[in-house]
C-alpha cells in the first residue's frame, strides 16, 4: 500500500511536511521520501525504512530542504520521489499505485525510444514509469489522463511543481486523497490523520479522476471527477487510521459498527470479548456493546517496535514477526470464554500461532468473529499484501482440497451461508483450533461503510471488479 502527503504554503513548510508525511506511516513499511522545491531548485531524499521509522531517517536530512511546497510518501513498493524534467517542465512526483501490465508499458515505451533509470529487482519502477506516460501529454492533464487510459490497476499522485502541486486521484477512486487549508496554504493527502495536529482543516474530498491544482492562496479544479467509484473497502476494514476518514465516513465508526451489528445475531455464551489489535479493536468495542459482556483486553500488542505483520518479505519472518509482536494476556485469559474480533484472515499464519498460545495459557474456548468475508480472490488493484500465488490464501488451498482445484466453483465458495461457503469456514475453523469462528456477511460491511455496494469495490470477496 502506501500513502502520501503535499503541502504548499506562504512560508516554510519544511517541518509540516516532515510530520505530515509521517502521519501516513501506518499505510508502509519499506521506503519513504520527500521532496521540495525552492525558486525552482528541487531537494530530494529517499529511505529504506523497513528496519526503522520515516521521523530517524528523515530528521538528520531536513537542513538539506527549503521552501515554500513540498510533497513526501510511505510506500511498501518503489523508491519515492521520482524528479523529471521533460517538456511539460521539471516535476517531482509520488504515487500510491499498483501498475499489473507494467512490464507490457515498458516494451512499449522503449519502443518509442523512452528510458528508464529506476531499477530494483530488475523491475523498473513504477512511479518513474507513471512519469513517462506522464511525459507523453501536450500538458499536464492530458499527461495524467494517459496514465487513467493505460495502465491496469490503479494510480492517484501529487505532482510538485514550482509554486504548485497537482492532486490527481485514481480513475475510479480506488485509493482516497483529500485537501485541507490553513490561513498559510494547502495541503493534499491520503489520509485525513495528516492534518490536524498540523492546523488544517479538510475542506475538499476529490473525485474519482478528478485533477485539483493547489497553491498557498486557492485551490483550482484541472479535470472533473468520474461519476463511478470503486474505493477500497479495506481502506474501513484495515489500513485506515482509526481516525481517519474516506467519503465522510469514519474507520473507527465503521469497524465499531461492524461488530456491533454482527454481535446482534451471536447467542455464544462468553465472558468477553477481547480485539486481535490493533484493526480489530474497534470491532471488538462494537461487538462486547452488541452481545453485552465487557471488552478486555485479552491480548496486547507489544508497540514500540513491532510493524504489522504481513509486510516483511519472507514467510518465515512473516511468521517470526506474527508471533513476536503480540502477547497473550494468561491471567485474564486462563479458564476463560472469548470472543476475539480480528479484521482479516489472510494466510491464517498469524491466527493459527495466536490460538496456539492462548489454549496454552490456559484459555477454554476461543471463538473468533471476522470484521469482513472471507478473502477469496487476490486484488488485482492495490500492494495489499506480499503474496505472489493465490494459495497463499487458506481460501484457496481449502477450496482446492475440496474441489481438486483452486479456482473451481469460487461464486458458491464466495456466497455468504452456501453450502460451500459452510464447509469451507468450518474447515477454516478445524484447521486453526477455533472453537468457533464467524466472517461478518458482505452485506454488513457495506452498510457499516454506508456507502452505496456500486461505490464500493469488494473484489477480494466476491470477484466483483477485474482489471
Amino acid at each position: 500500500m502506501g500513502g502520501f502527503f503535499g503541502l504548499t504554503a506562504k512560508t516554510n513548510c519544511v517541518d509540516r511536511l516532515f510530520y505530515g508525511i509521517d502521519y501516513n506511516s501506518h499505510m508502509g513499511t519499506k521506503r519513504a521520501g520527500m521532496a521540495t522545491v525552492d525558486n525552482g531548485i528541487f531537494s530530494r531524499s529517499i529511505h529504506n525504512i523497513e528496519n526503522s521509522y520515516f521521523r530517524t531517517k528523515f530528521e538528520g536530512d531536513l537542513k538539506e530542504f527549503s521552501g515554500n511546497a513540498g510533497i513526501g510518501v510511505i510506500s511498501d513498493t518503489d523508491a519515492q520521489p521520482i524528479i523529471v524534467n521533460c517538456h511539460l517542465g521539471k516535476f517531482a512526483i509520488v504515487t500510491v499505485a499498483r501498475i499489473n501490465n507494467i512490464s507490457e508499458l515498458e516494451k512499449e515505451m522503449l519502443a518509442k525510444g523512452h528510458h528508464f533509470c529506476e531499477h530494483s529487482y530488475d523491475i523498473i519502477n513504477p512511479t518513474e514509469m507513471i512519469a513517462a506516460l506522464i511525459s507523453e501529454g501536450q500538458d499536464i492533464v492530458s499527461g495524467i489522463e494517459n496514465v487513467y487510459r493505460r495502465v491496469k490497476g490503479s494510480c492517484s499522485m501529487l505532482i510538485l511543481m514550482d509554486g504548485r502541486i497537482i492532486a490527481a486521484r485514481d480513475f475510479l477512486g480506488r485509493t482516497p486523497i483529500l485537501i485541507a487549508k490553513n490561513d498559510d496554504g494547502y495541503a493534499a493527502a491520503s489520509e485525513s490523520c495528516a492534518f490536524a495536529n498540523l492546523g488544517f482543516d479538510v475542506c475538499y474530498n476529490v473525485g474519482p479522476g478528478e485533477i485539483v491544482e493547489i497553491k498557498p492562496d486557492g485551490m483550482k479544479q484541472l479535470r472533473k471527477p468520474e461519476k463511478r467509484m470503486q474505493i477500497c473497502s479495506f481502506l474501513w476494514i484495515y489500513y485506515g487510521y482509526p481516525v481517519c476518514q474516506y467519503e465522510g465516513r469514519n474507520v473507527d465508526r465503521m469497524r465499531y459498527v461492524t461488530g456491533r451489528d454482527m454481535a446482534k445475531n451471536d447467542n455464544t455464551e462468553v465472558d468477553f470479548v477481547s480485539a486481535i489489535p490493533d484493526s480489530g479493536i474497534g470491532m471488538a468495542l462494537g461487538y462486547a456493546q452488541g452481545i453485552g459482556v465487557p471488552y478486555l483486553r485479552g491480548i496486547v500488542k507489544y508497540t514500540p517496535t513491532w510493524p504489522r505483520s504481513f509486510t516483511p518479505s519472507t514467510q518465515e519472518r512473516r511468521e517470526l514477526v506474527a508471533k513476536m509482536k503480540l502477547i497473550a494476556n494468561k491471567s485474564l485469559l486462563k479458564g476463560r470464554r472469548v470472543i476475539f474480533c480480528d479484521d482479516s484472515i489472510v494466510r491464517g499464519t498469524q491466527l493459527r500461532d495466536n490460538v496456539k498460545d492462548m489454549f496454552e495459557a490456559g484459555i477454554k474456548e476461543v471463538h473468533m468473529r471476522i470484521s469482513c468475508p472471507p478473502l477469496i480472490y487476490p486484488c488485482e488493484f492495490l500492494n495489499f499484501t506480499a503474496s505472489k500465488s493465490e494459495l497463499e490464501l487458506i481460501t484457496r488451498r481449502i477450496i482446492e482440497g475440496l474441489e481438486g482445484a483452486h479456482d473451481r466453483n469460487l461464486k458458491a465458495y464466495a456466497t455468504t451461508d452456501s453450502p460451500e461457503y459452510k464447509r469451507m469456514v468450518e474447515e477454516i475453523r478445524s484447521r486453526l483450533g477455533l472453537t468457533s469462528l464467524q466472517f461478518s456477511s458482505l452485506e454488513n460491511i457495506v452498510s457499516a461503510i454506508g456507502l452505496p455496494k456500486c461505490d464500493i469495490c469488494t473484489h477480494c470477496f466476491d470477484g466483483s471488479s477485474h482489471c
